[in-house]
C-alpha cells in the first residue's frame, strides 16, 4: 500500500480535529464571537468582486466622504482664524522669537507682521468667526467645525499635499480615497467608488500620486471625471465598436485573464477583470449622473452651477450627485489658492474676495443639499489645503502694494462638517499672533485618523502587507480628535 494513504487510513477524528484546530476551531470560534475576531476586524475584499460594499469595523457616523482640496492653501488668517492682536500689530517687524530657527519658501531677513484686511465677525449659534470673504459660509455657521490649530511638517506644495492624502511626503503611498474604498468597497456597483473631480485646469500638485493607489490593487485608484466632454476618458467604445460587439471582445479578455489567474495567481488580474467590467457598465451609469442639467433650475442657480462648466461649483453639484448614488469617496481639486502676493489675483483683499467667490457659494449650497436631503448626517465634507499662510508678508512681495503671504506649516485652519462631526464649533486655537498652536494642536495624521474613526474604523488596524511589513494611512502616528465627534 502506499504509505501515505496508509498514514491518511490510521488517522482517527482527535487526529484530525488535533491537526486542524486553527482551521475548524478559527471557524468554530468565530461563529461563537459572531465577527468579532481580528480577521473579521480587517476588511477582506473578493477576489473576484474587489468593489463589494463591505461592512466596517464598527459603526461609524459617515458612510461617504467630500474633500474640497483648495490647491495652493488658502489664506487661513484671512478667512477663519481672527487676530485682533496680529491687526494691532500690523506693519511691524516680526519678533525674532518666531523666526529663530525658521525658514520658509520665499521669505528671509525679517519680515512685517501682516494683520487681515478683512472683516470678521460670529455667526451661527456656536458664534463661529469668518471673515467677509465667504458670506455663504456665513448662512450654515453651525454646521461648520473649524480647527484652527492644524500643524504639518512640510512646507513646499507637492510634498505637504502628499502627506495630507497619502500620509507620506513621498510618492508610492495609497491615497486616503484608496484607503476607504479598500475598507468599505463601493455601494454601487456600476459606479467608482473613488472618484476624482479637477476644476481650474491644472492638477494636484502631487500629481496622479494624490489621488493614486500606491501598493494597494489599482482597482482602488481615483477615477478622474470630468464635468465637460467625455466623463472619463477611454472608457467609451472605440470608433466603429457596438456594445454587443464591445461585450464580446471583453468577454474574451475576461476568459484570457482568468486562465492567466489560475496559473499565476497575480492578485492584479483579478484587478484588471474588475475594471474591465466596471469600465463596462460605467458607459452608461456614469454619462446620466454627470449630467446636472437634469437638475432643477433652482439647485443649479444655488451652486452658481452652469451645464457644460468644468468649475468648482458644478463639481459641487457633481459630488453630491455622485455620493447620492453610492459612490463611497469624491475628491475634489482646487486650483489657484497660493496667495504670494505677486499679483493682482493673489491679493488678499480683491483677490481673495474674487476667488472665495468661486468656492464660497457652491460649498454652502453643497452643505445645505446634503442637510435638506437628510444626507449630511453620513456624509463627512472635508474644506482646506495642504498648509497654512504666514502671519507676516511674503519677502519677494514685502515692498509692493499687493498684500500676500508666505506658505507657513506651523499652524493653520481646516473645516470639517457631517458624517458625525459637532458642527457650530471651533476647535484648537493658536496664539496671539497665529505662528503657533497653543491649545488642541493637531497634526496631519489625527485629522487622518479621525476621518477613518468617522467611517468606522481603527487606523491602527486599516492594514495592508507590502514588502514584509503592515503599512497604514496614517504611519506610525494619529490620534483621535475626540474633541470634535458627536
Amino acid at each position: 500500500m502506499n504509505p501515505r494513504l496508509e498514514q491518511l487510513q490510521n488517522l482517527t477524528r482527535r487526529h484530525f480535529l488535533g491537526k486542524t484546530a486553527h482551521g475548524i476551531g478559527a471557524v468554530a470560534l468565530a461563529s461563537m464571537m459572531r465577527g468579532q475576531t481580528l480577521g473579521a476586524d480587517l476588511p477582506t475584499p473578493s477576489p473576484t468582486d474587489p468593489l463589494a460594499p463591505r461592512m466596517p469595523q464598527f459603526a461609524g457616523k459617515a458612510k461617504r466622504v467630500i474633500y474640497l482640496h483648495l490647491t495652493g492653501s488658502p489664506p487661513h488668517l484671512d478667512l477663519y482664524d481672527y487676530k485682533p492682536e496680529l491687526v494691532k500689530r500690523n506693519g511691524q517687524d516680526c519678533p525674532d522669537a518666531f523666526l529663530k530657527g525658521k525658514r520658509f519658501a520665499f521669505t528671509s531677513g525679517v519680515p512685517k507682521l501682516l494683520g487681515t484686511p478683512r472683516k470678521f465677525a460670529q455667526y451661527g449659534q456656536g458664534g463661529v468667526w469668518l471673515s467677509d470673504a465667504i458670506p455663504h459660509l456665513h448662512s450654515v455657521a453651525d454646521e461648520l467645525c473649524v480647527i484652527r490649530s492644524m500643524t504639518t511638517d512640510q512646507f513646499n506644495h507637492a510634498p505637504a499635499e502628499l502627506l495630507v492624502y497619502t500620509g507620506s511626503p513621498r510618492p508610492g503611498r495609497p491615497s486616503i480615497g484608496s484607503w476607504v474604498t479598500y475598507g468599505l468597497g463601493s455601494e454601487n456597483q456600476n459606479l467608482p467608488g473613488f472618484v476624482v473631480l479637477i476644476s481650474s485646469g491644472v492638477q494636484p500638485n502631487g500629481g496622479r500620486n494624490s489621488f493614486g493607489s500606491g501598493f494597494l490593487p489599482s482597482v482602488y485608484q481615483g477615477v478622474q471625471c470630468r464635468s465637460k466632454g467625455d466623463p472619463v476618458l477611454y472608457a467609451s467604445d472605440p470608433q466603429g465598436m457596438d456594445r454587443e460587439t464591445r461585450r464580446m471582445s471583453l468577454d474574451v479578455l475576461k476568459d484570457l485573464n482568468e486562465m492567466q489567474q489560475r496559473e499565476l495567481g497575480h492578485p492584479e488580474t483579478a484587478t484588471r477583470i474588475a475594471q474591465y467590467e466596471l469600465a463596462f457598465r460605467m458607459q452608461a451609469s456614469v454619462p446620466e449622473v454627470m449630467d446636472i442639467g437634469r437638475e432643477s433650475a433652482a439647485t443649479l442657480e444655488a451652486y452658481g452651477a452652469k451645464p457644460g462648466d468644468s468649475s468648482f461649483a458644478n463639481n459641487c453639484l457633481l459630488a453630491r450627485r455622485l455620493v447620492e448614488q453610492g459612490v463611497r469617496y469624491v475628491q475634489l481639486f482646487d486650483w489657484g489658492w497660493d496667495f504670494h502676493g505677486t499679483g493682482p489675483g493673489e491679493d488678499i483683499r480683491d483677490g481673495l474676495t474674487n476667488k472665495c467667490a468661486t468656492m464660497d457659494r457652491p460649498v454652502a449650497a453643497l452643505l445645505k443639499d446634503l442637510r435638506q436631503r437628510g444626507m449630511l448626517d453620513e456624509t463627512l465634507v472635508v474644506l482646506g489645503g495642504e498648509f497654512g499662510r504666514t502671519p507676516f508678508r511674503e519677502g519677494r512681495t514685502a515692498k509692493g502694494d499687493i498684500l500676500g503671504r508666505d506658505h507657513f506649516p506651523d499652524c493653520y485652519s481646516m473645516v470639517v462638517a457631517g458624517g458625525g462631526i459637532r458642527g457650530g464649533m471651533m476647535y484648537g486655537e493658536s496664539d496671539e499672533l497665529g505662528f503657533s498652536p497653543a491649545e488642541n494642536k493637531v497634526n496631519v495624521h489625527d485629522l487622518q485618523a479621525t476621518l477613518l474613526h468617522a467611517l468606522g474604523f481603527n487606523h491602527e488596524r486599516l492594514t495592508y502587507r507590502f514588502q514584509g511589513r503592515d503599512y497604514r494611512l496614517t504611519d506610525i502616528h494619529g490620534e483621535v480628535i475626540r474633541g470634535i465627534l458627536t
